[in-house]
């Protein structure tokens, strides 16, 4: 028996399926999100959303407000696209040179606007629903900026959600646990230092090089042999 949670979103499959892909075909980078986050402003007002635009640029959020109940949810996705030349051959690639949604953020947009046009017309909750598409997700700081601009202070929010698409999961099912969910990236210096000398008696340097290629092999060991970073 099909779940009826399933069966309300399904009557829509088709017109999400081809809002993804319009996404997918035009997609843009950090902080030039401008067709992306106005089909985003445009089809949540549709649905009865206050639209609010402008953190961060091209940031929107959305916001809902159902009964009496005070709680207030966050539920976020990220819109930006790669600087990568797609090379799918699928009828819906990229027709924007050196523009590619290569991590998927076309289908969190599309994902959180199936999420939103169902709780709209559903509305079964009470409470406040504040819906976040953010920018720049793969610059970093995209998030940040949001925030400092006030994001949280205009939409305050009691418990924010949000997903990452995994293609190695099999189809329909969603991964979760308890804690941490996936790696963080960060940056470090290493500074080697060598001790330079005469050619003939190498065995009185340091050969910084030598050392430094030491260091990287034995670093990117670590993922590749060691542990899993996901």
């Amino acid at each position: 028996m099909t779940h009826p949670l399933l069966e309300a979103l399904q009557v829509n499959e088709a017109q999400f399926i081809a809002l993804r892909r319009r996404f997918h075909q035009r997609p843009e980078i950090g902080f030039e999100e401008h067709q992306t986050s106005s089909e985003v402003a445009r089809l949540l007002g549709e649905w009865g959303y206050e639209v609010h635009r402008g953190l961060a640029g091209t940031g929107v959020v959305g916001t809902l407000r159902v009964g009496e109940g005070k709680k207030r949810l966050g539920l976020r996705a990220d819109m930006d696209a790669l600087p990568m030349q797609e090379r799918s051959g699928k009828p819906w690639a990229s027709q924007v040179e050196g523009r590619f949604h290569g991590c998927g953020h076309d289908g969190h947009t599309t994902t959180l606007l199936y999420a939103a046009e169902y709780l709209a017309r559903t509305r079964q909750f009470t409470g406040t629903l504040q819906l976040i598409f953010q920018p720049a997700e793969e610059l970093l700081y995209g998030g940040r900026v949001m925030v400092e601009d006030g994001l949280f202070d205009q939409f305050p929010c009691d418990a924010i959600f949000g997903l990452h698409n995994m293609p190695g999961q099999p189809l329909g099912k969603i991964g979760l646990r308890d804690g941490a969910m996936m790696a963080s990236s960060d940056t470090l210096h290493i500074e080697v230092k060598g001790v330079g000398g005469h050619g003939a008696v190498p065995e009185h340097t340091v050969d910084a090089t030598l050392v430094a290629c030491h260091i990287t092999l034995a670093l990117q060991s670590i993922v590749s042999r060691n542990i899993t970073p996901v």
